[in-house]
């Protein structure tokens, strides 16, 4: 211990405290979603915890240590003189209103999930790697969808499709849409309810979610023009697509390029090919961004490829130069990034 640097070593320290606070706090983000917690503090505004645990048929007790961690996380304010709490404005946007597109606390699921799945990871740690997204805890499932929707609802109509080559007013006129990898579908009836003139095919290999994607098109009433399957990135069916999609799945394919050709074959021959991936740097380098994709990557996209036979999983930070490389490979003769949001890249390829 004579040869450690001392600030150094305290510095770290600090870090890790503070890691360590915000993983146990990460923990009643998840109660507070799921219960309705912040959601009756932001309609009920300023509340003592024996109010807040009566409009939510909360144990009282129980209640206040939940408000006592959010303020003391900066996730709520507490007045002493009357010993009450409060979200601001800016708060409930990210923690109690799901229709924001700054809600946050879906992501909470997400990050639940890699906990949950610390055992079954290990595992993999020392056999073949693999893990398939079927056999994560639902926490995954309904974290993931929850954490995107608010980033499609803010950018996927009204900024990244404008962003396509003419795919707009295709869209506008009448197009055949396929969304590969689709999950709850969440993207898909965004696209829908914009686009009504528009069909709309999401495939999946996850039958249950295939399941919820369905209930939920019928529940909006779009089941018309929205339709939804079980099938694989290398063996779902059409042709003719005027838009594939791909939303952040690509890198958790066991063979991508095969996948990217599978796509290229059911576009249209003016078709785009449309895919999300996470934002990179060019090496691994301290960043709040680069510990979330690499860590979730971890736990669920790269064991996700290995569990289908990749030789060399890309991983959710495979960047821009793989990712190039993959539509290369694959047909594709032109591939560019259209835009961008803080942490992911819209590609576009065509043939």
């Amino acid at each position: 211990m004579n040869d450690l640097d001392t600030d150094r070593l305290r510095a770290f320290l600090q870090r890790y405290a503070a890691d360590q606070a915000a993983t146990m706090h990460a923990a009643t983000v998840v109660i507070g979603d799921q219960l309705g917690l912040y959601r009756a503090l932001a309609d009920g505004g300023r509340q003592t915890a024996d109010e807040l645990a009566a409009a939510t048929d909360c144990h009282p007790r129980l209640v206040r240590e939940w408000l006592n961690a959010q303020a003391a996380s900066a996730y709520c304010e507490h007045d002493p003189a009357d010993d009450t709490y409060r979200l601001t404005p800016e708060q409930a946007a990210c923690l109690a209103d799901p229709a924001s597109p700054a809600f946050v606390a879906g992501g909470a699921m997400v990050a639940s999930s890699t906990h949950k799945d610390t055992e079954r990871v290990q595992k993999a740690f020392t056999t073949d790697g693999g893990i398939g997204w079927d056999e994560h805890h639902p926490h995954l499932f309904t974290g993931t969808e929850r954490f995107f929707g608010p980033v499609y609802r803010a950018n996927l109509v009204d900024h990244w499709i404008p962003a396509l080559s003419g795919v707009h007013d295709k869209l506008v006129a009448g197009a055949r849409v396929a969304d590969v990898g689709c999950g709850h579908g969440a993207s898909l009836m965004l696209l829908a309810r914009a686009y009504p003139a528009s069909t709309f095919t999401g495939f999946d290999y996850h039958a249950p979610s295939i399941d919820t994607a369905r209930a939920q098109a019928s529940q909006a009433g779009l089941s018309d023009r929205v339709a939804f399957e079980v099938a694989g990135a290398e063996d779902f069916t059409g042709e003719g697509f005027d838009l594939v999609c791909v939303f952040n799945a690509l890198h958790e394919w066991g063979d991508p390029v095969t996948a990217a050709g599978h796509i290229l074959d059911a576009l249209a021959p003016d078709g785009t090919w449309m895919f999300t991936e996470p934002r990179t740097d060019d090496h691994p380098v301290e960043s709040v961004r680069g510990r979330t994709f690499y860590s979730v990557s971890t736990f669920v996209c790269t064991p996700s490829a290995l569990s289908q036979g990749s030789s060399n999983a890309l991983g959710a930070q495979a960047g821009f130069t793989a990712l190039r490389h993959i539509t290369e490979e694959a047909g594709f003769t032109r591939f560019r990034q259209a835009t961008e949001t803080p942490n992911f890249m819209v590609l576009e390829a065509r043939p």
